[in-house]
């Protein structure tokens, strides 16, 4: 069975119905013991870094969490349970004392900038359709094998290696949980075919690729859903990117089975019910 994490932040019975949808059997609970005892976890949310996490060690969930994806039990992380599989991260907290998430993997989440590194201004929230794209390469720099220090994608058949850091249309709009309908995707193709980053899109005779399970079926430049002001940090850890207002991490790997996506996968249409269905394989693989 697969654990979804009622730490009171929204977002539940769609990851719920996402999940069984993809085959898996799963249940909403917030007893720290049942999430204890799951095949697998998923961590949903919506809201703030530092009161989720303050819910979660009230509830006991934080050390619960922590001891079975350390145990090796398949996890998932969606938005802001992303953003607690970090050490720490400061929205809703007190500026300069960040709160503390699950510490699996290193570094603080952070606000999304509202500027460009050229000084052109992007809406924050980021809200709608983005793409997920390889993680910044660079020559002469040794990708970690997925799931030794975080995994990573790869480029088949090319000298470029990851470098770290630190550490299709949908067929009806989904909404948001305020009821807010989602743009259409199939314009957001032909406007942005090449993706989010220029010269990224695959090019004919090339095999792109992500390396890790999650993202099986999943070619660089498919679109996702997003929505979110705070970022994760960048590391080996990292097995895609985004861009909107700078590049940034979305999704992460921590060792074999537990992975983060920004992205919202209950949300994204086909393609989330694809990583959805991954994850359930890779659940099932026990």
């Amino acid at each position: 069975m697969i654990a979804v994490v009622d730490y009171q932040k929204g977002n539940l019975k769609s990851v719920e119905r996402g999940l069984i949808a993809a085959g898996g059997k799963a249940f909403i609970t917030a007893d720290a013991s049942e999430i204890a005892k799951a095949d697998a976890i998923v961590l949903p949310g919506v809201g703030a870094f530092a009161d989720a996490a303050a819910t979660m060690c009230e509830l006991g969930q934080m050390e619960a969490i922590r001891d079975r994806v350390r145990a090796g039990v398949p996890f998932l992380g969606i938005c802001l349970g992303e953003h607690l599989m970090f050490e720490h991260g400061v929205e809703g907290a007190p500026e300069g004392n960040p709160a503390c998430g699950l510490g699996l993997l290193p570094g603080t989440v952070v606000a999304m900038p509202h500027c460009d590194a050229q000084g052109k201004a992007f809406k924050v929230p980021h809200v709608g359709w983005n793409t997920i794209e390889m993680p910044s390469c660079n020559e002469g720099v040794t990708v970690p094998p997925c799931g030794e220090g975080g995994g990573n994608a790869v480029l088949k058949q090319s000298s470029l290696r990851c470098g770290t850091a630190r550490g299709t249309s949908p067929d009806s709009a989904a909404l948001l949980d305020g009821g807010q309908a989602e743009p259409e995707l199939s314009s957001l193709r032909s406007e942005n075919a090449g993706g989010a980053f220029p010269g990224s899109a695959p090019q004919a005779g090339s095999e792109l690729a992500f390396a890790c399970p999650l993202f099986d079926g999943i070619a660089p430049g498919e679109y996702f859903y997003f929505t979110h002001s705070y970022i994760a940090p960048t590391g080996s850890h990292t097995i895609a990117e985004t861009t909107h207002s700078t590049r940034f991490t979305s999704a992460v790997q921590f060792g074999e089975r537990a992975f983060g996506v920004q992205f919202h996968p209950e949300k994204s249409s086909d393609a989330g019910a694809r990583v959805l269905a991954n994850f359930v394989a890779i659940a099932a693989r026990g």
